[in-house]
């Protein structure tokens, strides 16, 4: 039991450091970066919010772990912008090292059942991680959107980079929400 709880709790003193990585995004008064832990909690109470988006076999509780646990590996990692010049396959490889590094500090149980949810976050494979995957990724516009571009701006993001980027993985996982935000892209990508 103690050589478990000290592992344990290793581990969450190492999560504690996602509060000190900071995002591109801003916060929606726009008075500071956000960082990775406050964008983690406020994507599953999006989730949990939006749950009603989802479609009927979703398992919102798997849902939540995985957008609790998805960006952990930023801790060793760091953020990458979803439009920033970012070299994918280069990212892919630190974040699993990261992922290995993390999890591993867990006991093996835990180790393996998070690893699997990361896993399964990364690659979008099942409905559960596409619900995910489009909430990761609805949450931001609408921050930029309130914001007045926000971020946008400084990268030169375009309407067209938002559809690939953005409408991909949200229609996939929740196209009622897509439906919602595309038109207010546009409205916003046409007065700029």
């Amino acid at each position: 039991m103690t050589e478990r709880l000290e592992a344990q709790l290793a581990f969450l003193r190492e999560a504690d450091r996602l509060k000190t990585v900071l995002r591109a995004s801003r916060l929606i008064d726009d008075s500071r970066h956000e960082n990775s832990a406050e964008h983690s909690w406020h994507i599953m109470l999006y989730a949990l919010v939006l749950a009603d988006q989802a479609g009927p076999d979703i398992n919102i509780d798997r849902v939540l772990k995985m957008l609790l646990l998805h960006d952990l590996v930023e801790i060793d990692a760091g953020d990458s912008p979803i439009h920033g010049n970012v070299d994918h396959a280069a990212m892919a490889i630190k974040e699993a090292a990261a992922a290995d590094r993390l999890f591993g500090l867990l006991p093996q149980d835990q180790c393996d059942a998070y690893r699997a949810l990361w896993d399964e976050f990364e690659s979008a494979a099942s409905p559960d991680a596409q619900f995910a995957k489009a909430i990761d990724r609805f949450q931001p516009p609408i921050a930029n959107l309130a914001t007045g571009g926000g971020t946008w701006r400084g990268y030169a993001v375009t309407l067209e980079q938002m559809d690939q980027r953005v409408g991909q993985p949200v229609s996939r996982g929740a196209p009622g929400l897509w439906q919602w935000l595309r038109p207010q892209l546009q409205k916003f990508f046409a007065r700029i």
